[in-house]
Order: C-alpha cells, then structure tokens, then sequence
C-alpha cells in the first residue's frame, strides 16, 4: 500500500470523530454549555458553538486535505485543550482513558503535520499542478 493511501486513510480515520462530533453540538447546544460552564470556563454558549465549529471545520479540513497541517495542529490543539479541562480526573478510570486517547489523537495530528496530507488532498492536487 502506498503512503499517500495510507495518509488518505489516516485522515479519514482522525477526521471523522470531529465531524460527527461538532455536528452533534450543534444539535445539543444547551448540554454542551452546561458542561463548558461545570468546570468553569467563561461564555460556554459561545465556547459550545466554537468547539462544534472549530470540530466540523478542521475535521472536513483534515478528511480532504486542505490546509492538511494548520487543520491539524487546529486539531492537536483542541485534543489538549480538552484533555486539561475535561478530562483531567485521573483518579477515574474513564476520564484517565479519555485524556490518554487525547493525547494519543495529539500524537496522530502531529504525525500528519510532519508527513503532511499526501498527494490524494487538495493540497497535494495544488503542490503538482
């Protein structure tokens, strides 16, 4: 298998959870902003709208390569993001697991920044022509 399919695959794969994410806070506005403001963070109606934005954006961003490593560090970034604000609880098990996935997705979204998007992206259609 070549490394632009496996890329393909990489993008596919950490883009996808993002966008179905972002487009499920939209649909649930009002429960993301209660938990944005159960940890205390300031404007959650305003945060809870940017992070689905921010989610939906980035991860189509991501899936067709465009902007392929500002998208991804985007996307590194919200991982850490939420990992110290959400799941910072390491005494529970759950919440353990879900700031190592973070993290392990912060890995994945640096990889790509380092390999960038390979040539089945926009970006890479617009590097050969």
């Amino acid at each position: 298998m070549s490394n632009n399919v496996v890329l393909l695959i990489a993008r596919i794969l950490l883009s996808v959870m993002f966008i179905m994410a972002g487009f499920s806070k939209f649909g649930s506005i009002e429960g993301i902003s209660g938990y944005i403001g159960s940890v205390g963070l300031p404007a959650p109606t305003l945060l809870a709208w940017l992070s689905g934005i921010w989610e939906v954006v980035a991860g189509v961003a991501v899936l067709v390569g465009f902007q392929t490593r500002i998208a991804a560090l985007a996307l590194a970034l919200f991982c850490v993001l939420t990992a110290v604000f959400f799941h910072n609880n390491l005494a529970d098990q759950m919440q353990m697991s879900i700031f190592f996935k973070n993290f392990a997705l912060v890995g994945g979204f640096l990889a790509l920044y380092a390999a960038g998007p390979g040539s089945i992206s926009i970006d890479g259609r617009r590097a050969s022509a």
